[in-house]
This record gives C-alpha cells, structure tokens and sequence, in this order.
C-alpha cells in the first residue's frame, strides 16, 4: 500500500492549508537597514523584506539610472511589492510612499513602458546625476557618460543646419567634448567646496556646544 506524502496531506474540514501567506513581512522579523519594526514594508523580487522608506533611500544613494542592489543578496531589485494590506491606508504618509514605489517600479520595468517612463523621470535623473557627479568620493562621477552624451550631441549638430557655436580651429567635437569634461570637473570643485563649508559648520557647532562639567 502507497504511503500518503504528508506534505499533500490536506486537515479535514479546514482546506489546503500548506499555501504560504508571502503578502507580509515574516512574524518577529526586522528590517535589516534600519533594525526596527517594518515601516510600510515591501518585499523585494529577491525575497527580502525591508522598509519603504529605507529601501528607497538606498536608491537615492546610488545609481539614478540602475535599480537598488539588494543589501542582503546584492542582486538588482527590479520590482518592490509593498505588503498586500497596505493597498487599503487612507494615511497621506502611505499613500505618498506608495507612489514613489510605484514610480520605481515603472523605472525599471523595462521595455518601450520602461523607456517612455524613463523619458518622463528625465528631470529626476539629471537632478540625481548632477549631485552625483558632485560626490567627491566618487572615482569616474560619469566622465564617460558626459563625453559620450557631447559626442552625441556633436554628431546631431553637425547634422542640422544650425551654425552658432564658434569652435574656431578646434571643431564642433572637440568643443563638446571639452566642455563635457570642464562641466565635470566644475561639479566636483562645487562639491569639495560644500564638503568643506559643511565640515566648517559641523566643526562650529560642536565648538558652541558647552563642555560637559
């Protein structure tokens, strides 16, 4: 006689009860970025629950135009499934929170729907790439990407019939590249002046603040 698997095995009177409920974060669980309770929590397509809030301020620290890397696993997070309860809060404070994962989400959809999205978030990214690019820690603060975006430029001027820019001897790829290159380094001398007038500050408040006796 064949033995029943017990993981087929269904109770009586109560249905298929081996169905795992994954539309909330793990009970006793906490979010590994903050170490506290989940804040509208959203589970990544990795698996990995976080806070909304913390999982997206991730984001705003790296790249505008990749998804998050997961901090637990490092893979991408193309998608972030807020906690299937959530969809019925009235809060402002949910509801905005919402939004913004559902504007991540369709950042990185991928497709002709990724793009057109991407195309709309355009003030975003170049809002985010300008702050990066004043990040002095960072090596390259997108040098190539500049260059190659002047040589693109370059290549649809010298197309048009438009004539206004003076590149004398130097040509009209030259003259876009070169600027590339100067608005890079401009943003990277900003970015080392506000470090400095923000350590300036930190260094003065901590110097009004009396002395414990």
């Amino acid at each position: 006689m064949e033995m029943e698997d017990p993981i087929d095995r269904v109770d009586e009177g109560k249905g298929d009860t081996t169905v795992k409920d994954n539309d909330a974060p793990p009970v006793d669980d906490c979010c590994p970025i903050c170490f506290g309770d989940f804040t509208v929590p959203c589970k990544a397509d990795c698996g990995h629950w976080y806070c909304a809030n913390c999982i997206l301020q991730v984001w705003n620290y790296s790249s505008a135009s990749k998804p998050c890397k997961c901090p637990m696993c490092c893979r991408y997070i193309n998608r972030l499934t807020p906690e299937a309860s959530l969809h019925h809060e009235q809060e402002q404070e949910v509801t905005d929170v919402l939004k913004d994962i559902m504007r991540y989400n369709l950042l990185f959809v991928g497709g002709a729907r990724g793009l057109v999205q991407k195309m709309r978030e355009l003030p975003l990214f170049i809002k985010r790439m300008f702050g990066e690019m004043m990040d002095p820690d960072r090596n390259d603060a997108y040098l190539h990407e500049m260059r190659l975006f002047a040589m693109i430029l370059s290549t649809l001027y010298a197309a048009t019939p438009f004539n206004f820019i003076p590149t004398g001897s130097l040509g009209i790829v030259r003259v876009f590249d070169y600027t590339a290159i100067s608005l890079v380094i401009i943003l990277r001398l900003v970015g080392l002046y506000r470090r400095r007038r923000l350590t300036q500050r930190v260094r003065q408040l901590a110097a009004a603040q009396p002395l414990d006796e």
